[in-house]
């Protein structure tokens, strides 16, 4: 007696629904254990991004409100900052550092940053690979063909097993099996091929970007630079633009593949059953969907991401430069709880934006993988009732692999992208910062003054933080509503006004934090001044050209720096000067004798930061650096603090004797380096206290002589 019909149909219905809760539990599963491993594969990626980005330091993080430099440390408010933001310390710390603001998260950053991220990321992308139009059509049509060969694999697939094998013909079936194996030697050797170009390609381009932005960052000027941070800067010439590069070279080879895939194998299927095909119509729009969705969540994450990144790279840096003084001091445990915290946070928000990032991939698992069931389930019931052929159920699996590929692809170039779109927007924003100093013309600047003097400071004063000069767009009515004290500050500079002749030396003296290197950055106009002019040869700095003022100069600065390069290409410094040049700068300098004493002599390889010269050594490298191309002016800023008496005056008398047209300004803290010079300014709280020569302050300025009566020798 046979079984009822509806009784085998209630049994495969049942096994059916027990195979596709199989595959729901299965997928919910993978689900689970893929989140479970999401932090410890973050947390490792957070270490290498971080190791990837180490590279100068930095001393001030920014206050959110303000930009204004200022130390994180949450004991004490540096004293430099104190006095321009004219507010105490707690203040500052309540309203700002211990939220751990960042300039971003302000509402100054919802001024500067656009809201399209999208439209500029793509913009500065085709900007760059634009150059590279034609190898950039050459791989995609590379690719393309790639591509459609490796469509037609399951279609010759279908083709043998429906139509040449029931011929049992062997040599027909063989014939076809060569040619399967041709298509995808080709299809390999193609994508292959394109996946070279798009490298190419991208490298290339990421050179260049890197090339603007290295360009852009070393000719802002000094507020554009405070503005940004250097660990900002540093952070966008890494890892950003490292992100943008990802982004280039997946765009062009799963930008490509991706979307022919998916749309190539929809049409072949439809195109073999419709029925099957309708399977995979409805469950590809629900997974672009979902990874769309994801997508607009997780752009302004990463975002937030690297900002975080900037913050643990600054502190990295700090610690690196400044590990001498963190051992002298015994703060291992404070710099590296400091570290941890910030360490902490960026991986906070690094798992949390990867986590999001995270959902399409099991999402598009567990619906792909249901799909594949169902056509097996429905096919299977097809090919027994005789409306398809089994050639039909292989190929539609395969397609499903290829569309799971493609869709999965797409959903990696999305959480590129996010990230791209995140870093394009920081470079972008850096790369179109126009110049806030742009050269005057002369008639602009009351022309040209026949004056006598070389330089010339009439009635100057400068306050770092004017309005304006901090933010990434123009003010706005309500700026002073964003001022984070409120009030005027104070200025760091008031009414500076002298002359120096031609050929004629200055010294300026005073306190720390009194002024003396704010006048410097004035004249060599890295700021331009609030009031005032700033004369050189009669002309107003604003008119000259950037690179004609500063080729005026030979500057040693404080804390200068000494290359890891031979000492010889230090002192050159790419200007190709002469041997002859070079010996007299050395000469002049006091550094002969200890060069010639280094195995190599100027060849030798001095080490970074000259770790491997004394004090006094590299400060006369400097020194011969300074002078060695002849400058017009030669300021030297604390440049023999770490010579003796003795060699810090044969080194002045040398230069004098060497190069005697030199005008030259020496800020200096002792009185045995500025006594014998033209004139002294003696600078307190921004305010000239007095001016004039060594006798005459001796007489007449109470801080001189207080200064020289402590230092004791300098009385004479």
């Amino acid at each position: 007696m046979g079984t009822h019909p509806l009784t085998h149909i209630r049994r495969q219905t049942a096994a059916d629904i027990c195979m596709i809760c199989g595959f729901f539990a299965q997928e919910l599963l993978t689900f689970i254990v893929y989140f479970s491993q999401v932090q410890p594969q973050t947390r490792i990626r957070t270490d290498v991004r971080i190791l990837q980005t180490v590279g100068f330091s930095v001393q001030y993080e920014y206050c959110p409100e303000t930009f204004l430099p200022v130390t994180m440390n949450e004991a004490v408010l540096s004293t430099h900052a104190q006095q321009l933001l004219q507010i105490p310390a707690a203040v500052y710390l309540k309203n700002g550092a211990n939220q751990r603001m960042h300039p971003h998260d302000s509402k100054m950053s919802q001024r500067m940053r656009p809201h399209d991220s999208i439209g500029k990321c793509m913009k500065l992308i085709w900007k760059y690979m634009r150059e590279h139009l034609r190898r950039i059509s050459v791989g995609m049509s590379i690719k393309l063909l790639g591509t459609l060969g490796e469509l037609s694999l399951p279609y010759i697939l279908e083709h043998i097993i429906d139509r040449v094998v029931p011929l049992g013909q062997i040599r027909l079936v063989v014939y076809w099996g060569i040619l399967m194996i041709i298509m995808s030697v080709l299809t390999r050797f193609f994508n292959v091929t394109a996946n070279r170009m798009a490298v190419a390609v991208s490298k290339d381009s990421i050179f260049k970007l890197r090339h603007d932005l290295f360009e852009k960052t070393a000719n802002l000027s000094g507020s554009r630079f405070d503005t940004f941070g250097l660990p900002s800067l540093t952070s966008r010439m890494t890892s950003d633009s490292y992100n943008v590069q990802n982004f280039m070279t997946r765009m062009q080879t799963m930008g490509v593949r991706g979307p022919i895939m998916l749309i190539g194998g929809l049409i072949l299927t439809l195109a073999m059953d419709v029925r099957l095909a309708m399977i995979m119509v409805v469950t590809v729009p629900i997974l672009m969907a979902g990874v769309m969705a994801v997508s607009i969540k997780g752009t302004p994450l990463y975002d937030k991401v690297q900002q975080a990144l900037d913050d643990v790279v600054r502190i990295m840096r700090e610690n690196i430069t400044g590990i001498r003084v963190v051992k002298a001091l015994s703060r291992e445990q404070y710099e590296i709880r400091r570290y941890a915290e910030a360490n902490e946070e960026f991986t906070k928000k690094d798992i949390h934006a990867s986590a999001i990032m995270a959902i399409p991939g099991p999402f598009m698992q567990l619906c792909l993988n249901v799909g594949l069931t169902i056509v097996i389930i429905v096919g299977a019931r097809l090919v027994n009732a005789g409306v398809t052929r089994p050639g039909v159920i292989l190929a539609f699996l395969t397609y499903f692999n290829l569309i799971l590929m493609a869709v999965m692809g797409l959903n990696r170039i999305f959480i590129m992208y996010s990230k791209a779109a995140a870093s394009a927007d920081r470079i972008a924003l850096v790369l179109a910062d126009e110049p806030d100093m742009p050269v005057m013309p002369l008639k602009e600047t009351e022309g040209h003054t026949e004056t006598g003097s070389k330089i010339v400071f009439d009635h100057v004063s400068f306050t770092y933080d004017r309005q304006g000069r901090y933010t990434l767009a123009p003010a706005s009515a309500d700026a002073k509503a964003d001022d984070f004290a409120g009030g005027k500050r104070e200025k760091c500079l008031e009414d500076i006004s002298f002359t120096v002749e031609k050929g004629g030396t200055l010294g300026i003296i005073g306190a720390t934090g009194s002024g003396k290197t704010s006048i410097i950055s004035l004249l060599m106009r890295f700021y331009d001044a609030d009031e005032g002019r700033i004369l050189i040869d009669g002309r107003d700095v604003r008119s000259y050209e950037k690179d004609d003022l500063h080729k005026k100069f030979g500057v040693v600065f404080q804390n200068d720096t000494i290359f890891a390069d031979t000492l010889e290409n230090n002192i050159d410094f790419g200007r190709g000067l002469g041997e002859e040049a070079i010996q007299k700068a050395i000469q002049a300098a006091g550094a002969r004798n200890f060069i010639e004493e280094k195995e190599g002599g100027l060849q030798h390889k001095a080490e970074i930061k000259g770790a491997n010269l004394s004090g006094g050594q590299r400060q006369r490298l400097l020194i011969a650096r300074a002078i060695a191309a002849d400058p017009e002016i030669l300021i030297l800023d604390d440049a023999s603090s770490a010579l003796d008496y003795r060699t810090d005056a044969n080194v002045r008398k040398a230069i004098a004797r060497e190069y005697p047209d030199v005008t030259m300004i020496m800020i200096a803290q002792r009185i045995s380096s500025v006594r014998g010079l033209d004139h002294i300014i003696v600078m307190e709280d921004g305010r000239m206290a007095a001016y004039g020569t060594h006798e005459e302050l001796m007489k007449s300025c109470a801080e001189y002589r207080e200064i020289a009566v402590s230092q004791m020798g300098d009385l004479g």
